[in-house]
């Protein structure tokens, strides 16, 4: 009898020591779960001056589709004109950690602050369309706003303009871009001996003092053989105004959009021309470089060059814009969907 206690209790030890040495190699042994720890989704905050201006819909639409493609969300804001709302903005989407912040700005120089704050919790900034002037931002992304300028005044000059009388009627002098495209177009006007009768400037780009100009002004306007337009809502301000004056199509008119109006006006006869854009290459790329900085990626490509804002050289990708006129409206504008046809040849019978 004690000879079986013997051998159960041997038994019940060995069978203990089996199940603890198990434990023991489990414990050791790592366990393949088949499940790997995603990346945290990237986070874009994105100010934009207005929605007034059509193609700033158009802009938000495809950078935050582009972005989401490419794995991010954004945060989108939008100003309503008002500098002081849009410092707020900004200053909320730094208090919300965004990665990077990518900003249409109404001011160039009024966001000195808010852009140092952003660095400062370490967000990159980019500077969409308009260049934020005297900040550490980390890019610049618009278009070739000198090219805009020349187009404009060379389809003036192509049309008769060499020899004759202008007005321009421009945009936000808040908005850098302005002084570009006026700079270029103004030596196009010099070189060819064309007489500048007048400037002035619609402030935070209110197209309706385009009107208010033209109808105070009608005795230098009937004067004039040409008005330039800052962008296509000024120019659909100014052709009403000059439609009431029975003066439509008689003095050319330019812009810049490619605006759905713009592009009627243009198969009608009431404006000669408009600067194209192409604000799906634009937002696209900026949507691809805005996840490239957040992931600390270096900004490549042939359209990369330099800018100085006053405060640092600074990379500056550049895109470049495209004359259209009636010559050229299927091609550029039709073809390549950014209108349709049924929409421009509305009125054209």
């Amino acid at each position: 009898m004690y000879r079986i206690r013997k051998i159960v209790l041997a038994f019940l030890l060995l069978n203990l020591c089996s199940v603890i040495m198990c434990g023991c190699a489990k414990k050791e042994t790592p366990v393949e779960t088949g499940v790997t720890q995603t990346e945290e989704k990237l986070v874009i905050g994105m100010s934009f001056d207005s929605f007034v201006i059509e193609r700033w819909q158009r802009d938000r639409d495809i950078f935050v589709q582009a972005a989401k493609e490419l794995g991010a969300e954004v945060n989108v804001q939008n100003a309503n004109g008002d500098v002081e709302k849009q410092r707020e903005q900004i200053d909320y989407l730094v208090k919300k950690k965004v990665d990077v912040l990518v900003i249409v700005c109404i001011d160039s120089d009024a966001l000195t602050e808010s852009v140092a704050a952003a660095k400062n919790a370490g967000i990159k900034v980019i500077a969409y369309d308009r260049l934020i002037n005297n900040a550490d931002i980390d890019l610049y992304i618009s278009f070739d706003n000198e090219m805009v300028g020349t187009l404009m005044a060379q389809s003036l000059i192509d049309q008769g303009l060499a020899g004759g009388k202008v007005i321009m009627v421009g945009g936000s002098t808040a908005d850098n871009n302005v002084s570009m495209v006026e700079a270029a177009f103004i030596q196009v006007m010099d070189q060819n001996n064309v007489e500048i009768l007048d400037r002035t400037h619609c402030d935070g780009w209110r197209a309706e003092l385009a009107a208010d100009y033209i109808y105070e002004h009608r005795d230098l306007v009937s004067e004039c053989d040409a008005i330039m337009c800052g962008n296509d809502n000024v120019a659909s301000q100014v052709a009403t105004s000059l439609a009431v004056q029975r003066l439509a199509g008689k003095i050319m008119v330019t812009g810049q959009d490619a605006d759905l109006e713009a592009c009627q006006r243009i198969v009608e006869g009431t404006q000669i021309m408009t600067v194209y854009k192409p604000v799906d290459n634009l937002a696209r790329r900026a949507a691809e470089c805005a996840v490239a900085l957040a992931r600390e990626e270096e900004i490549q490509g042939d359209d990369v060059g330099e800018i100085d804002n006053g405060g640092k050289v600074l990379p500056f990708v550049r895109l470049e814009p495209v004359k259209v006129t009636i010559d050229n409206m299927d091609e550029v504008i039709i073809d390549s969907g950014f209108h349709s046809r049924e929409e421009v040849y509305l009125n054209v019978k």
